[in-house]
């Protein structure tokens, strides 16, 4: 479904054996060699999530990408496999899009976790002006998510993202603001054994 222009709601887009092998491969993702954790952002505030970047790391510090974690521990942001690569390149192109993704920003909410409303604006300028889009890939509890516009004082919508959902938002929707106000609790399929939330938000950094 087009919320928006450039902006889809792909409502159930994972089946269930698909959803538990993302998240078996998640969690080992967020708890292997390198783990993830809460960022401390610009001016001391830590992030109500646990973060773990893919292919490039996103430093919380200086809203930029980085090969290594400077703001942390400095370890190497670990590579980006090539399944999650795939996937997300073929839901952007299920909505007509094109993605050649090379990050993955993963976070873990847990029941209380949430995320500000907030613009993805630090990859290039090549790719911005491109209108590459985000694809997001929920897994696990529902979240309520903000779907606002391009300027932080528009009008917000809101809209339950459920365990399989996909949202993708590029072309004109690029740079609307975003974010998660709470998670509900024990919504997860329990198939997944999985108490919270995983989300992988993909991105092109560049042309």
């Amino acid at each position: 479904m087009e919320i928006a222009p450039g902006a889809f709601h792909l409502h159930r887009y994972l089946g269930i054996e698909a959803q538990r092998a993302l998240v078996d491969q998640c969690r080992a993702l967020v708890d292997g060699a390198v783990p993830a954790y809460v960022p401390v952002v610009r001016g001391g505030g830590r992030m109500h999530v646990r973060m773990l970047c893919l292919g490039r790391h996103w430093n919380g510090k200086t809203y930029s990408y980085e090969q290594t974690r400077t703001d942390f521990d400095g370890l190497p942001a670990p590579p980006l496999p090539e399944n999650l690569r795939a996937l997300a390149n073929a839901i952007a192109a299920s909505t007509a899009m094109t993605l050649d993704a090379d990050l993955c920003i993963l976070n873990y909410y847990e029941a209380e976790g949430r995320m500000g409303l907030h613009q993805d604006k630090d990859e290039s300028e090549r790719s911005l002006a491109a209108g590459l889009p985000v694809v997001s890939i929920s897994l696990g509890d529902t979240a309520k998510f903000l779907f606002g516009g391009v300027r932080r004082r528009d009008p917000v919508d809101a809209l339950l993202l459920e365990s399989g959902d996909a949202f993708v938002f590029g072309g004109p929707s690029r740079l609307r603001y975003h974010g998660v106000t709470r998670i509900v609790a024990g919504t997860a399929p329990h198939e997944l054994d999985l108490e919270g939330r995983f989300n992988l938000t993909f991105r092109q950094y560049d042309l």
